[in-house]
């Protein structure tokens, strides 16, 4: 049997090199997910346009610049995604890069069987221990089955990417390794004011002791964590978590406790959030890191009890439909995990979904709460998948109420300047 360290460093190669002798023209190139962007290889990639046309260049949430989106990398690269992000609406705008809707928890699938094919995956990973294993990361969600799919694996190795538990890659399975050293890409708590502490107060008032949480990243899922100090064994089972969780484990809030598959364990798919979370997960067996085809089946995550799915949206019309992905017909994100989450908090017995959302946009010149959605926008949750809808003006549940007592509830927590207006345009 090889001994892994010698592996190990008879694959060691510098960016460019590992680049210009694995992908060529027509490619289909996966890269690493978030934080978990390859940041040297994707330099690389770039750098070697003149001789690359046609190459595919998929990621899912963009952290980084892509500036390969760029109208000068036109017929060189083109990106495809199923979630669009500030770096990369433009190029999606105006044609240069595809928005593939799928929903996060069949990701993996896609890959698998064929529906988006994998030439190379770059990723980044931890260093690996004495057997030869590394871990993803920051990022195992789609990442670890693209480079299962993949032809070949090219390969960051992190000295400051966390070592997290729950899902690794050997030594044997990559074709090229590239030391590096960086901290992975930080994101900033989100500030939160006002209406946000509104909004996390009321979701907070829904969520029991004992629930398990599936929550994002943002000022109002930060809110919601700031309003639970009175809770008591709460659990995570999601697909991402940030900084807010720890202060939550550390007040001794987090406990885990009734996670009756995964006990004691905080269970993800991907981090994103400040040098402050990538300490905490490192070599934390409570956290558990899995791919997001078992962090968001609805099958799966459905068998928690009482799950608390807590998501945003652009805006709800009045008979439940959300709208969190599109603005009209701009493509603004992407579903996520949300209806993933949505049915699988369906499906656990004492589950419930939260949509929250501020009651206007456009510094209060909009309503969130409307008639009906913008034209050409699309439903990311429909009105018999919704359960419940919060504004800081209030709570509407609405699953098992008719379309007139869904109006009704919903118009009461949008905001007091539109109500008159949108009682008047509801038919009903």
């Amino acid at each position: 049997m090889i001994d892994p360290r010698d592996e190990y460093q008879r694959k060691l190669s510098d960016a460019a090199s590992a680049v210009s002798r694995y992908i060529g023209p027509g490619d289909h190139v996966v890269l690493g997910h978030c934080a978990g962007v390859p940041l040297e290889l994707t330099r690389a990639l770039q750098n070697q346009s003149a001789r690359l046309t046609g190459v595919d260049i998929f990621h899912m949430v963009p952290l980084h610049d892509c500036s390969y989106t760029d109208p000068v990398f036109d017929g060189c690269f083109r990106h495809s995604t199923t979630f669009v992000g500030r770096h990369t609406e433009a190029a999606v705008d105006a044609g240069r890069a595809d928005y593939v809707p799928c929903f996060f928890s069949e990701l993996p699938k896609f890959f698998r069987e064929g529906y988006l094919p994998v030439d190379v995956a770059m990723i980044s990973v931890s260093p690996p221990d004495d057997h030869g294993f590394m871990s993803f990361g920051v990022s195992v969600d789609y990442t670890m089955e693209a480079a299962r799919q993949a032809r070949h694996v090219l390969a960051e190795v992190n000295s400051q990417m966390p070592r997290t538990i729950g899902s690794s890659i050997h030594v044997s399975e990559i074709d090229a390794l590239i030391e590096t050293s960086y901290v992975p890409m930080e994101i900033a708590p989100a500030a939160i004011g006002r209406v946000e502490e509104s909004i996390g107060e009321h979701v907070a008032s829904l969520i029991p002791d004992g629930a398990i949480l599936q929550l994002g990243i943002g000022a109002i899922p930060d809110a919601v964590l700031h309003f639970l100090d009175n809770k008591h064994d709460l659990g995570i089972h999601t697909e991402m978590f940030s900084d807010g969780v720890i202060d939550l484990y550390e007040k001794g809030i987090i406990t885990n406790r009734y996670n009756d598959m995964n006990p004691g364990k905080m269970v993800a798919t991907f981090l994103m959030g400040t040098r402050r979370l990538y300490r905490f997960v490192h070599d934390n067996a409570m956290v558990l890191m899995k791919p997001v085809d078992y962090t968001n089946n609805p099958c799966i995550a459905g068998k928690l009890r009482n799950l608390v799915s807590i998501n945003s949206a652009i805006e709800v019309d009045l008979y439940g439909q959300v709208c969190a992905d599109m603005i009209g017909p701009r493509q603004y994100s992407g579903v996520g995990g949300q209806v993933d989450f949505v049915r699988a908090s369906s499906i656990s017995p004492g589950g419930k979904s939260i949509i929250a959302l501020s009651s206007t946009g456009k510094h209060g010149e909009v309503s969130k709460i409307v008639t009906s959605l913008k034209p050409g926008a699309a439903v990311t949750t429909s009105r018999y998948d919704v359960d419940t809808i919060v504004t800081e003006y209030g709570v509407a549940r609405l699953k098992g109420r008719s379309t007139t007592e869904r109006a009704r509830a919903l118009i009461a927590i949008a905001h007091p300047d539109f109500r008159a207006s949108l009682s008047a345009e509801w038919k009903g």
